[in-house]
């Protein structure tokens, strides 16, 4: 799985044809517009899960787990070697 960080309308190609555009969002909400070729199926997964019934096929279904913390070695190190967090990065660019 990749994870990216993107600015507002940057933009991601998945192979030749399919374009995901990033149009910014607030809080836990992201808008992105799609670019593909009307032969391909896009679904979203909140309708993917309410068709399927059968709680086997539920299971097999693809899961996306948010992690709260990065593993270590994205972690950014400081000068003294220790670990700064996201949160100490936040509260230094807040005014």
């Amino acid at each position: 799985m990749l994870r990216l960080t993107v600015s507002t309308e940057e933009y991601l190609m998945i192979g030749e044809d399919i374009k995901l555009v990033f149009l910014g969002g607030t809080g836990k909400h992201l808008r992105i517009m799609v670019d593909a070729p009307k032969d391909k199926n896009i679904v979203r997964s909140t309708v993917m899960e309410r068709s399927v019934t059968d709680p086997e096929e539920r299971a097999k279904l693809p899961r996306y787990y948010a992690q709260e913390e990065h593993p270590e070695k994205y972690v950014k190190k400081t000068g003294a070697g220790n670990r700064k967090s996201a949160t100490t990065s936040r509260a230094r660019l807040t005014p």
